[in-house]
């Protein structure tokens, strides 16, 4: 008999395929419901979960009251992600929010207020989270093995949203080309642009590896495509009052970092007071300098334990234990990477460096 009842609200976000996968792998949990305004969107998951028709819904209250999940997935356009969950806390339901965090530090706030006094959770998902690399690049800032952080280094990106849809199954060409007139990811007031998408990856797990430190001041450029109204393109630096830091945000790159890492390679290069830590996507090992062997050593990645391996089970985790949401899934921290995210959008529209927004 299955505990943790779990609905997934809207496809906008392709990864909302990969989430509901892991519910349907979980052991304690099952799919109850989904919901979208387009039973179109919702066809490719209902055929891979053998979802029955009794459980899917066009009708947002409708799923939430009838199926009575113990967790809603929320894979919203960005721009919709406060609205969402101000109708989900109605419901008293736990909320797993597919990233971004929000449109705008506003909207963040608004999320945060919706679930006060709901006794409810709330997290925020970044795929890049459950990375092993990443996780073993912060087990080493941890331990102090390159001294003080001084500076994070960020690039990453993909060829483009629309080339993958779950399971990173790929989409020719032609197609990005036919959907892109369409698509939410290409419009400003959706929410779209490779700076919204990608710069909370950086700022979230960049304020992760400070542990908590924010910036003292923001510049940002993004490039300008005739007949593209988001960027595909940002270079953030944060002024720290200990150093400078940079985050670059890119669609275009010549390959996927999932399938081929392309140049320059997407993920993280932290630099230390005694040393310096290279931690890409996906690899399987980080590459360590020190003082003492200032070589480029590399050091295996620690495998993810049980409970720590997706979103999905240590959210659940999280809920069965009575623990708070941690880590670059917790929203107090994250709320803080969205005021880099916000500062960095208005000063690339405003072209000067701005103070951190409150």
């Amino acid at each position: 008999m299955t505990k943790w009842r779990v609905a997934g609200i809207n496809f906008d976000h392709m990864h909302m395929g990969d989430l509901l996968r892991q519910v349907f792998d979980h052991p304690d949990a099952e799919i109850v419901g989904v919901y979208d305004k387009s039973r179109e969107r919702m066809a490719q998951a209902i055929a891979d979960f053998s979802i029955p028709e009794e459980r899917v819904f066009t009708d947002l209250d409708t799923c939430v009251e009838q199926t009575k999940p113990d967790l809603a997935i929320l894979c919203a356009a960005t721009a919709e992600h406060a609205d969402h969950v101000e109708q989900l806390a109605r419901h008293r339901v736990h909320i797993l929010v597919e990233k971004p965090f929000a449109a705008s530090v506003a909207d963040a706030r608004r999320m945060l207020a919706a679930m006060e006094g709901t006794g409810m959770k709330m997290a925020i998902n970044w795929p890049l989270a459950w990375v092993e690399s990443h996780v073993t690049c912060k087990r080493l800032i941890d331990e102090g093995v390159i001294g003080d952080l001084v500076e994070v280094h960020f690039y990453d990106g993909n060829r483009g949203p629309l080339y993958h849809l779950a399971d990173k199954v790929e989409v020719s060409a032609e197609e990005v080309e036919r959907l892109k007139p369409e698509s939410w990811w290409y419009k400003r007031a959706s929410g779209g642009g490779s700076l919204l998408d990608y710069l909370g990856y950086g700022a979230t797990l960049g304020t992760w590896f400070q542990n908590g430190r924010i910036p003292i001041e923001v510049t940002s450029v993004v490039d300008e495509t005739p007949g593209i109204e988001v960027d595909q393109h940002s270079v953030t630096v944060c002024r720290y009052p200990h150093g400078l830091s940079k985050m670059e945000t890119r669609w275009g790159t010549f390959t996927d970092p999932w399938t081929i890492q392309p140049q320059p390679k997407c993920g993280f290069v932290v630099v230390g007071s005694e040393g310096t830590i290279a931690s890409y996507d996906y690899e399987d090992h980080v590459t360590v300098q020190t003082r003492d062997k200032p070589e480029p050593t590399p050091v295996p990645v620690d495998a993810l334990p049980p409970g720590r391996r997706g979103p999905i089970e240590y959210v659940l985790g999280c809920l069965e234990r009575d623990e708070p949401v941690g880590g670059p899934l917790d929203p107090a921290l994250c709320l803080d990477a969205q005021r880099i995210v916000d500062t960095a959008a208005l000063s690339a529209e405003q072209k000067r460096t701005l103070g951190l927004v409150p």
